[in-house]
């Protein structure tokens, strides 16, 4: 990190840059993340004046959006011991970056991992649904595939399958975006045809039964297909036990996959809470 007088002397883009970064290594040290050796460091301030200072400069460019100005100066007028380091480091950087022209895509995001608040509510096992699964097909973008997981874990699944050609779960990308969900839910890579034979198995597409009408089984596999081409005819025939579709009224009509998956899951689940599944 460097001292904010020197940082005040680069030319304007350096300046947004370095701040940029800077900002970025403070919320990370902040929620507790920081890399080895980009910790805060500074003896002769305290990490928040240290952020005060860097965002009264931030105050100084011209760049800066009215909104982002405004809510960067009421961050600052609170007293010292009430002042969020971290929001005033956040609001800063994405202002800084605007200005720039480059926006964070969702894995750029400093996120602090979770952690339990206290001993006694440490979670030992993961509560799920038994039999309750997603067949990932053909899945392509990294952070697609690490938000499946996020959702499959948030919502009770108990397993995930990947076909041979989805993306690989231990990218970085789809690592950041499942939040940790990969290392504590369960998957199995496998192609369509060595999927169990005993257990129902349907298709989330367009051209099925409406959501809001579809019996979605007590166990069950569930395939989503690729973001460009949805499931495969192959999956189509697999699906032997339907295909379900989330209606839809916009011009578009056509929802992020991981977005869908999560619409499902939300109603198969509550099914399975209201007994109203087949057996």
């Amino acid at each position: 990190m460097i001292e904010p007088g020197k940082l005040n002397q680069l030319e304007p883009g350096q300046k947004r840059r370095k701040l940029a970064l800077t900002f970025g290594a403070l919320e990370r040290d902040i929620a507790g993340i920081a890399e080895p050796g980009n910790e805060y460091t500074f003896k002769s301030m305290s990490r928040a004046e240290y952020t005060r200072r860097l965002a009264e400069i931030v105050l100084q460019d011209a760049a800066l959006s009215t909104e982002a100005r405004a809510e960067l100066k009421a961050l600052l007028a609170a007293p010292e011991t009430s002042f969020d380091e971290r929001r005033a480091c956040n609001i800063a950087r994405n202002a800084l970056l605007a200005a720039i022209g480059t926006f964070p895509a969702e894995w750029d995001l400093v996120i602090a991992p979770h952690r339990p608040q206290a001993p006694e509510t440490t979670i030992t096992a993961r509560t799920f649904f038994p039999g309750v699964a997603v067949y990932a097909e053909d899945i392509r973008s990294p952070f697609n595939l690490g938000s499946i997981f996020r959702t499959a874990e948030a919502m009770g699944a108990e397993k995930v399958y990947l076909s041979p050609l989805c993306t690989d779960p231990d990218h970085p990308k789809a690592v950041r975006s499942s939040m940790g969900c990969i290392e504590t839910l369960g998957y199995q890579r496998c192609a369509l045809t060595d999927l169990p034979e005993d257990v129902p198995v349907f298709v989330l597409e367009t051209g099925g039964t409406p959501i809001e009408d579809f019996v979605f089984p007590k166990e069950g596999i569930c395939i989503i297909g690729s973001e460009e081409l949805g499931v495969s005819p192959q999956a189509l025939k697999r699906a032997t036990y339907g295909r379900v579709t989330i209606p839809m009224t916009g011009l578009k009509a056509s929802l992020n996959v991981g977005v869908a998956f999560g619409i499902l899951m939300q109603k198969w689940v509550e099914a399975l809470q209201k007994g109203a599944v087949s057996q």
